[in-house]
């Protein structure tokens, strides 16, 4: 399988190199990296620069976003515009961050799980942190979720998807959709990634804001809201959390924000969620 990958990256200098030496030395190598630099002023350009060098398969292009980090739409459109300088010849498509350090079988590996599953569209393995001298399962972790950290796609199901949406929350957008499109998310938990900058607990308030509202343009509704923002708080151990989402929720509502699914995608994403929360229970 022909696997293409995206690597968004802004001052990753610390990590960048570890990343791409375990995708350079896969068992089934990726036909074509893409990092996009974004805005780095550490050595990240030097890194990049060095692999372009050495592999003919590694390429990287420079941009500019806006200073401030937005949860979602900032990495989506960083990722976008790498993806924009690849052709078509792809089996999967891949967005990687810039701080993973990838088992050296883990791109085929992920070719098997859609090779043995036709309905797979989207696949991963997890991702684990480093606490003292052990790595540990990082907590936003679920066996029914690919973390957006390590995306891959199927070339049919990422277009039927319509590819990812620039908002907060796209990595739950697109298995949502692809469930609602036939697909199935398969994860492999034999493939441990080390994810070296773990997603922190520093979300400002309003990037939790960010959160609610994605709920809303996901048409959560207010009870579903409410379970997914609890559940959410309890793994970052953060009650304001929960508050704040709820906040951007009905902030959103009450600007009658444009939801980012029609109305029966969002019937049956509720319908996903309830199915999926009475399994849990009964």
């Amino acid at each position: 399988m022909k696997f293409y990958i995206v690597i968004p990256a802004h001052n990753e200098e610390a990590y960048l190199e570890k990343t791409l030496q375990s995708l350079v030395s896969q068992t089934l190598l990726p036909k074509k990296i893409v990092v996009v630099n974004d805005h780095s002023t550490d050595g990240t350009q030097a890194i990049i620069d060095t692999f372009s060098s050495t592999y003919s398969f590694v390429s990287g292009i420079k941009s500019t976003s806006e200073a401030t980090h937005k949860p979602g739409s900032k990495v989506v459109n960083t990722f976008n515009k790498g993806l924009a300088t690849l052709d078509n010849d792809y089996d999967v498509i891949c967005k990687f961050d810039a701080d993973l350090i990838f088992p050296n079988n883990y791109l085929e590996e992920i070719a098997s799980l859609f090779k043995t599953n036709p309905k797979c569209g989207i696949a991963g393995g997890f991702c684990y942190v480093q606490k003292k001298e052990e790595w540990i399962l990082e907590r936003l972790t679920n066996k029914d979720h690919v973390r957006g950290a390590l995306k891959a796609y199927t070339k049919e199901c990422f277009n039927k998807i319509g590819g990812l949406k620039s908002t907060m929350g796209w990595d739950t957008v697109d298995e949502l959709l692809a469930q609602y499109h036939g697909w199935k998310v398969c994860t492999d938990e034999t493939l441990r990634v080390k994810h070296l900058k773990p997603t922190g607990k520093n979300y400002t308030k309003k990037a939790r804001y960010k959160q609610g509202e994605a709920f809303y343009k996901l048409r959560y509704g207010f009870v579903l809201t409410c379970i997914a923002s609890a559940k959410l708080a309890v793994k970052k151990k953060n009650l304001s959390y929960f508050i704040n989402c709820l906040q951007g929720y009905t902030k959103s509502k009450k600007k009658n924000l444009q939801p980012i699914v029609s109305e029966k995608e969002g019937r049956f994403i509720r319908n996903l969620r309830w199915k999926g929360i009475k399994n849990k229970f009964l």
